[in-house]
């Protein structure tokens, strides 16, 4: 895989220089097979394991962000949503950084603040957009459910269970497109030079075409989400950086020729 490969190229230049538009660019991805979710797993933990105390540095450094915004009443909490893809992108950036040999910096979790600020944070508005949609949607049959069961005479227990699991169960079919329209778009904004809208687009649609793989992506993120939450959750000090190799290990596969 294109990751793995080029973990021990020597370095190519600097962490602005390496930003750049990669070649060779698939339109709406490719259609990869349902075994190359372990392949991004694998990878990812390849991109940790060369430099991973910076990694679990990063880590605690963005936990700890996340931590104090969310104790901000209303503010800090859409301070967090808007801020989401701009970190999400400085660390795809030092993804790159680790897959062409160079070292890896704390200041790597900003490096999206210096690079495509703007269409990052655009990103985050849509996607905050969608999510407040569905859950317009979701209070409208709230609703809707409560003036029924009060009109039908039906059994209010069993009416506010039945509606209880609907509810959840359209809550995962509305947001699960929005993750998947989201899932590669700050690495697409940053290594392809997409507007927001386009990245999004783009983003959907590969993961449409890779719905098999993701579901095994899926699956295997649960269980290991399981496993590092055991002891007292330290293992996520490992998961997440790998999970974030993972999904840059999967744009390459999935967007880029080999």
């Amino acid at each position: 895989m294109a990751v793995e490969e080029n973990l021990h190229l020597p370095p190519e230049s600097s962490v602005a220089e390496a930003v750049i538009v990669d070649r060779a660019f698939i339109a709406g991805g490719r259609s990869v097979a349902a075994g190359n979710a372990v392949k991004w797993l694998v990878a990812g933990w390849g991109l940790f394991r060369p430099q991973p105390f910076i990694w679990i540095l990063l880590t605690i450094v963005f936990g700890l962000i996340v931590i104090g915004l969310s104790v901000i009443p209303f503010v800090g909490q859409i301070a967090l949503v808007l801020v989401g893809p701009v970190f999400v992108g400085g660390l795809m950036i030092g993804c790159r950084k680790v897959e062409r040999g160079e070292e890896l910096e704390l200041a790597d979790l900003f490096a999206g603040f210096r690079r495509s600020t703007g269409s990052l944070i655009t990103i985050a508005l849509i996607g905050f957009a969608l999510l407040v949609a569905v859950v317009i949607v979701v209070m409208l049959l709230t609703g809707a459910s409560a003036l029924f069961a009060n009109f039908s005479g039906a059994d209010p227990a069993m009416l506010m269970t039945s509606g209880t699991l609907l509810i959840f169960l359209l809550i995962m079919a509305l947001t699960i497109p929005i993750n998947m329209a989201l899932w590669f778009a700050p690495a697409l904004v940053l290594f392809q030079d997409l507007p927001p809208t386009a990245a999004i687009v783009q983003s959907f649609r590969a993961c449409l075409k890779n719905i098999i793989p993701f579901l095994l992506y899926g699956v295997l993120l649960f269980v290991l989400a399981f496993v590092a939450s055991i002891p007292l959750g330290l293992g996520w000090l490992v998961l997440a950086p790998v999970v974030i190799g993972s999904i840059y290990a999967a744009y390459r596969d999935i967007f880029l020729a080999s």
